[in-house]
């Protein structure tokens, strides 16, 4: 109700034109229908007439804020409008007792697991938004593997899945000349879990044996490789259906562009690092996001950087239509922001875990000697 006590108070008319601007947005976004000049007048503009509230449409209208979807209907904002509204208000954050309670619920915990953390955050945070989710993360040092698991593909192919301590999962193709029945595949999966655990050796002849000890080994160095060799954050991901909800993306093109921008991981990371660069809460909303993903016109992103004792090393945003509630998404996602970085330090602190940023130097091995040792690649407990 700011804007309608604002008009009562009969501020000057160049304030005019935006207060109206802001009252029609707040009622679009409330209401999702078309707002005309007698439906703004009743809920925010009893100090000015409908007549007069249409020729400040009109104005709007050819600034770009405003468009007609029928020459007899209500208007509608653009990108444009949502744009504005959404930096007057990007330090003007609303968050209910309702929603701090979630947050709190949700996202407050300590554990070791920190990746199935980050990612049980992502898909937290894109139920109570409405919206995907992408989520940037440093590399957590201390982490062993745990399990492997072997699946065929076809003839000449395996998938190698590497589960680690932090929740982390990680595939790799293995090359192999003839296919493998089932039980031959189990026990190469038995002997791989036997190098990490060094229990209930499986009893295999010498060439099933050199066989596996080569295949693990191929394993071990590519592991080892990826994680001495950071050089891009970890990503998170979630929430992607969440987008069918909104009749913005009932038609499939309008939906594919949305995406597009998730087509590329690159591109996800350059926008949660301008994100940290500028440690604060931003908000991208239209053709700003044209850097990042030139289709994603109908869309909007806000973006919160986190913090691992007082250190910012990550962000995480949310992908959605234009007509979101700016507002109270701006308070949710920095309460959140808070929670997750006051969880990860809690958590690096009480299981003495510590965490790198990606570094695109070359792999010096004499230098990463540190580093392969804090990666306990077999646990012998």
């Amino acid at each position: 109700m700011a804007t309608k006590s604002l008009l009562q108070k009969k501020p000057a008319k160049g304030q005019r034109e935006k207060i109206i601007l802001f009252g029609l947005i707040e009622l679009y976004l409330k209401t999702g229908r078309p707002i005309g000049s007698n439906t703004l007048k009743e809920e925010w503009c009893e100090g000015l007439s409908s007549a007069t509230i249409r020729n400040y449409f009109s104005r709007l209208e050819e600034e770009g804020y405003l468009k007609q979807q029928h020459s007899s209907g209500g208007r509608i904002p653009t990108a444009l409008a949502y744009k504005i509204y959404a930096e007057e208000h990007l330090n003007q954050p609303i968050l209910s007792d309702r929603e701090k309670k979630w947050v709190k619920e949700h996202l407050a915990r300590e554990t070791r697991e920190i990746a199935s953390f980050l990612q049980h955050a992502a898909e937290s945070i894109s139920e109570i938004t409405r919206c995907a989710v992408f989520l940037s993360a440093p590399r957590f040092d201390h982490d062993f593997l745990i399990d492997i698991k072997l699946v065929a593909i076809d003839r000449s192919r395996i998938l190698c899945i590497l589960v680690t301590d932090f929740g982390m999962i990680h595939t790799e193709t293995l090359y192999i000349e003839k296919k493998l029945s089932s039980f031959a595949l189990k026990r190469l999966e038995n002997y791989f879990n036997w190098k990490l655990t060094g229990l209930d050796k499986p009893k295999l002849d010498v060439e099933e044996e050199a066989f596996a000890d080569n295949l693990y080994k191929e394993v071990m160095l590519r592991h080892i490789v990826s994680y001495t060799n950071f050089t891009a954050e970890d990503l998170f991901q979630a929430g992607f259906s969440k987008l069918l909800s909104y009749p913005d993306f009932q038609d499939a093109v309008a939906l594919a562009s949305g995406l597009s921008l998730f087509e590329n991981k690159g591109q996800l990371r350059t926008l949660l690092n301008a994100c940290v660069a500028k440690r604060e809460t931003s908000c991208w909303v239209g053709d700003t996001l044209h850097q990042f993903a030139p289709e994603a016109s109908a869309c909007s992103v806000i973006a919160v950087p986190y913090r691992i004792h007082n250190t910012l090393c990550g962000a995480f945003g949310i992908l959605g239509p234009n007509r979101i509630p700016y507002r109270e998404l701006f308070g949710l996602l920095e309460c959140a922001s808070n929670a997750i970085s006051e969880s990860l330090t809690r958590s690096m602190y009480k299981f003495k875990i510590t965490f790198r940023q990606p570094t695109t130097a070359d792999l010096d091995f004499k230098q990463e000697t540190a580093l392969t040792q804090q990666l306990l690649l077999e646990d012998k407990t």
